[in-house]
């Protein structure tokens, strides 16, 4: 039987438990409104800081276009596939067909999952195909996630290597043209704040902190058609020549405008697989090699803006070589009294030795560099050499002379093809450029017109019947230009087997519209000179810029098949 003490207990004890639960119940409720109400941002600062994030929008990078429109450089989108290496690591389960999709072995996810432990994101492939960014998306790994990028494509390829270059993976400019502009070409990519959910999916955008901006596009002065012509030409003659490189450049003479630089052997931009740094080389640029007799037309140009020769000016060449201090200096044949024109068109060695050795060594030295020799083009391309030159002061009787056929100095092609502008401008050099020109162009005068009109005449009969650049002839132009040979220097002395054949010209040779220069370095078999070698590429590349860019011809078409196949650049 229950006692009135124990009834009074149990009251007590029941009043008790209600009491704690209701004081329990109103803690809660304080603390609830103190956290929620009173101190809602602190919580709202928390949660944000664990599901609040700020990604990065990738923008495209500028196009580069031909001077035409064509595109030679895009940015095409592609996928990424990025991990939250700390998700990744406690789904394991997911490692091995993760691995066997992105082509990596078990231990190299392993081993970057570890790596990156403690960090929020790592790549795990760069630049995938569509089919396997849809193939990861649908395997829905947790910490597995896709990120769109851009990839560069070169659509002329290898034909274009050099002179656009390429950029890396993150899509900076390593070479070329993308090098050189690569702060206007470069795109900014721009920061939004998004909320996460826990397994990293993007829930809702929150605020935009800086757009993207995409980088801007630029129209170069290379002309697509052309380029595509010097590079088959070129490498065409490379390979039948059994030659070990070879450069060609065609210049706008008028504007220094860079319409085709083609080297070969070459690289296309878009199989990075297959890249090798000794590829890269812009040879035209950054490649030095000495002149030979394409140099002889600027010591007969210093002799004639002496006042002390003319065109008709003789020079005895007998017998056909010449001493100089312990050198002997050697044409090919005993060409007896020469005049100017002559010692050009046969060019003669003996004969412009003979002129530069009549000449103070200052006025010759101020011609050669008047004409950018041992100075940059000014073209900005990456690498570019400024060449050699000694000053006067270093100069002993035999720099004298072999100077003047082109030993003993150092050009690359591209500031040979610059200082050649200076005989189809009347005398005026012009700057080199690789973006479409429209600004105003500075001309610097190295010659009087009269000079270089009479130096120019001259160099239409290196490429007559009678000179040594018959080769170089185009059907319906007249065309002006020089030829030269020149001996490698190998285990620091000239080769009597290994040479570097030339030749740069202009056409049409009445009003010149296109420079070019062309260099075929070490040419094997019996077929080595600048004439056989160099001249014919100039023809074949000359004859269809022209035609690609309506030059009007300058020369009477003729029916005469000798004629014909001359100027056309075939054997007679």
């Amino acid at each position: 039987m229950t006692t009135p003490a124990k009834l009074q207990v149990s009251a007590f004890r029941y009043r008790f438990v209600v009491a704690m639960f209701l004081l329990g119940a109103c803690v809660l409720v304080g603390r609830a409104f103190y956290l929620q109400i009173l101190n809602s941002d602190f919580l709202q600062q928390q949660g944000d800081s664990r599901y609040l994030r700020v990604v990065q929008e990738n923008a495209v990078r500028g196009m580069i276009l031909d001077r035409n429109g064509a595109p030679l450089a895009i940015s095409t989108p592609v996928d990424s596939v990025w991990a939250q290496p700390d998700v990744l690591a406690q789904n394991r389960e997911h490692w091995y067909r993760l691995a066997v999709a992105l082509d990596m072995k078990s231990h190299e996810l392993t081993n970057a999952v570890s790596r990156f432990r403690g960090r929020e994101f790592m790549y795990l492939k760069r630049h995938v195909t569509p089919g396997l960014a849809k193939k990861i998306a649908d395997m829905n790994i947790p910490g597995v996630y896709l990120q769109r990028e851009y990839r560069r494509y070169y659509p002329a390829g290898s034909v274009t290597g050099h002179i656009i270059g390429f950029t890396d993976i993150d899509d900076r400019g390593q070479e070329g043209i993308e090098y050189v502009y690569e702060p206007l070409l470069r795109a900014t990519p721009g920061k939004t704040k998004v909320l996460k959910d826990r397994l990293g999916n993007i829930v809702e955008s929150v605020e935009s902190i800086r757009l993207p901006s995409p980088g801007k596009d630029i129209v170069i002065s290379v002309d697509k058609r052309i380029q595509y012509l010097a590079y088959r030409e070129l490498k065409a003659a490379v390979k039948s020549n059994h030659a070990r490189s070879g450069s060609v450049i065609v210049l706008d003479a008028e504007t220094g405008e860079i319409l085709a630089m083609a080297n070969e052997p070459s690289f296309n931009p878009n199989n990075r697989s297959n890249f090798r740094s000794r590829l890269f080389r812009n040879r035209a640029v950054t490649d030095v090699l000495e002149p030979g007799s394409t140099m002889k037309p600027f010591t007969v140009a210093a002799a004639l803006e002496s006042g002390r020769y003319t065109p008709r000016s003789g020079i005895d060449t007998s017998p056909g070589y010449l001493q100089v201090g312990q050198k002997t200096i050697r044409d090919t044949h005993n060409y007896g009294w020469l005049t100017l024109t002559g010692i050009i068109q046969k060019s003669s060695n003996v004969g412009v030795s003979k002129i530069a050795l009549s000449m103070d060594k200052d006025r010759l030295w101020s011609v050669l560099t008047g004409a950018g020799f041992g100075q940059m083009t000014g073209s900005q391309l990456p690498g570019e050499s400024g060449g050699i030159i000694h000053p006067p002061s270093r100069w002993v009787t035999i720099d004298h002379a072999s100077l003047s056929y082109g030993y003993g100095i150092s050009v690359t092609p591209l500031q040979l093809a610059r200082a050649y502008t200076a005989f189809a401008n009347n005398g005026l050099l012009v700057p080199v450029t690789a973006l479409h020109q429209q600004d105003e162009i500075r001309y610097q005068r190295v010659f009087s017109a009269k000079t270089a009109s009479q130096v120019r005449r001259m160099l239409e009969e290196a490429v007559g019947v009678a000179g040594t650049g018959e080769a170089a002839q185009v059907r319906n132009y007249r065309v002006a230009g020089k030829t030269g040979t020149v001996h490698k220097i190998v285990a620091g002395e000239y080769s009597e087997d290994n040479y570097v054949s030339l030749f740069a010209g202009m056409a049409p040779a009445t009003n010149p519209r296109l420079v070019t220069v062309v260099t075929i370095d070490d040419p094997k078999g019996d077929k080595y000179f600048g004439g056989l070698v160099a001249a014919p590429v100039f023809s074949k590349v000359m004859s269809g810029a022209m035609r690609l860019l309506n030059i009007s011809p300058d020369a009477p078409v003729t029916t005469d098949p000798v004629i014909v196949q001359a100027r056309a650049g075939g054997p007679t």
